[in-house]
């Protein structure tokens, strides 16, 4: 590792000779667990943990038959055992964000690490420098886009475009106090409730712009700029900046790929983001009076599709400032979104509530949207040289249905032994459940049956250069790892 190994003595030479196939050992398991936290805390979903840190694993020289990895949440395991020895080291994940440009650097640096034989310096380096780079965009610059997120967001649910920008500005004010108090320390759950409560007010206040007694005060020349003939719907949009879409999809993901207790895990932590923002939200509208709108104001948007899709290229190159996609992704990231949102409305909407389309529903139009998108950038990967996860999810985004999920909260925390209110509430949280399950659903079953094609490949590639590093002796033999005498059996434990 370019270290002196020159000994001053015969014993000194002997004690390195010992202890050096161990110290090669720890630094290979310790690279190991940090690929894998990068990418726990970089949002991954877990069958890609598992793929990425299998494929550094043998890049390390760990071999597969004696390997053994365990992923939790918070936690990071492996162990390299045969029948006579056993080394294990842990590693926690604490900072768990959201990072398509690590998970995009993760999985090149894995492949490009094993195909040009890097050393295990040269590969710690590059590891570091995707684990502590500089994000992709400015704290404003994601606030900004978060917010014209959630005017998009607006327009799909049917508001005009002054709407679309009081929901938008009320969004970037939310988030970026938001960003702001977490910069602070104080507790995540706390500030995402204050960020709704802050964007709900603001999208409130600006109802009032479109009242005759504050348009009497303004310009006759700004009145088609500021007036709005949907001025509530802001309040459906504003906050939705703190939907957290890629952790319900992991969910749905990790769930349908047996990853059941990690995939609990991180429903948990969802549902404590969206109870917060709820509660947000319900103070801002019993503090001020607010009529009860999330019961009654119609979602259904009767709009041409060119507005859907700049509304949906907009939602979704919003969302992965984010997500921190890498820029150059930035065009097809709009694309995808346009492509998922279009034709999702075109199976959802109808003659029935005077849309075109082929009035299927909701649920039947976000499968449609989401495995439509996810078919064609299985392709994609190939030409974009990025992982299917860093553009797939932002496009989809746009269609999570975050206005039924704390509908439903809602409706719960509001209950005043109305009739009906049980089954509106149950109503909304079935609906919401049913679409973020089709678009997990959506996302991940074309890959399901793709990879039929593509993992033999994939296993074809990896198997060959596992074979030439064999041929080199780059691969770990436990027999040469030196025996702890303290320890029984031979075996010793990191």
């Amino acid at each position: 590792m370019g270290e002196n190994t020159k000994c001053n003595s015969d014993s000194e030479c002997e004690f390195k000779c010992k202890t050096e196939p161990e110290r090669v050992l720890r630094r290979k398991l310790d690279l190991l667990l940090r690929t894998g936290q990068i990418l726990v805390e970089s949002s991954a979903d877990t069958s890609r943990i598992k793929r990425n840190m299998n494929r550094a694993a043998a890049f390390l020289g760990l071999p597969k038959e004696y390997l053994h990895i365990n992923i939790d949440y918070y936690m990071l395991q492996v162990n390299l055992s045969d029948e006579t020895h056993s080394f294990s080291k842990m590693q926690r994940c604490d900072k768990h964000g959201i990072n398509m440009e690590s998970i995009q650097g993760i999985s090149k640096l894995t492949w490009r690490a094993i195909g040009q034989n890097y050393s295990l310096d040269q590969y710690e380096k590059e590891l570091e420098q995707i684990a502590s780079a500089k994000r992709n965009y400015g704290d404003w610059m994601v606030a900004i886009g978060a917010g014209f997120a959630c005017g998009g967001f607006c327009i799909q649910f049917g508001c005009d475009w002054p709407a679309f920008f009081y929901a938008s500005i009320a969004a970037i004010l939310g988030n970026r106090f938001r960003m702001y108090l977490n910069q602070l320390g104080s507790n995540n759950y706390f500030n995402i409730a204050v960020a709704a409560f802050i964007s709900t007010l603001l999208a409130w206040l600006s109802h009032f712009i479109s009242t005759p007694d504050v348009e009497a005060y303004l310009p006759d020349c700004l009145l088609p700029v500021l007036h709005s003939n949907t001025p509530w719907h802001p309040m459906l949009a504003c906050a939705l900046f703190i939907v957290p879409g890629v952790p319900l999809i992991n969910f749905v993901s990790d769930m349908l790929d047996n990853h059941i207790e990690l995939g609990l895990v991180r429903a948990t932590n969802t549902l404590l983001m969206v109870v917060s923002m709820s509660f947000g939200i319900a103070l801002a509208i019993k503090i001020f009076g607010i009529d009860n709108f999330v019961k009654n104001l119609s979602m259904i948007p009767h709009h041409s599709f060119g507005e859907y899709a700049l509304a949906a290229a907009i939602s979704a190159m919003g969302f992965a400032t984010i997500f921190n996609a890498p820029k150059r992704l930035m065009p097809w990231i709009a694309v995808g979104g346009i492509i998922a949102v279009c034709f999702r409305n075109f199976v959802n909407l109808g003659p029935s509530n005077g849309n075109i389309g082929l009035d299927a529903g909701p649920i039947v139009g976000t499968l449609c949207g989401s495995a439509l998108i996810s078919i064609i950038n299985i392709k994609m990967v190939h030409i974009l040289h990025t992982p299917h996860q860093c553009i797939t999810i932002p496009a989809v985004i746009p269609m999570v249905p975050g206005v039924l999920m704390y509908r439903a909260l809602y409706a719960l925390i509001d209950m005043q032994g109305v009739v009906g209110e049980v089954t509106t509430a149950t109503h909304n949280a079935i609906n919401g459940s049913l679409l973020i399950i089709m678009i997990a659903v959506g996302v991940d079953i074309p890959n399901i049956f793709a990879r039929k094609w593509i993992s033999p490949n994939r296993k074809k590639k990896l198997d060959r250069l596992i074979v030439e590093r064999k041929a080199h002796g780059e691969f770990v033999d436990l027999n040469h790892v030196q025996k702890d005498s303290s320890l029984e059996n031979g075996k010793r434990l990191f």
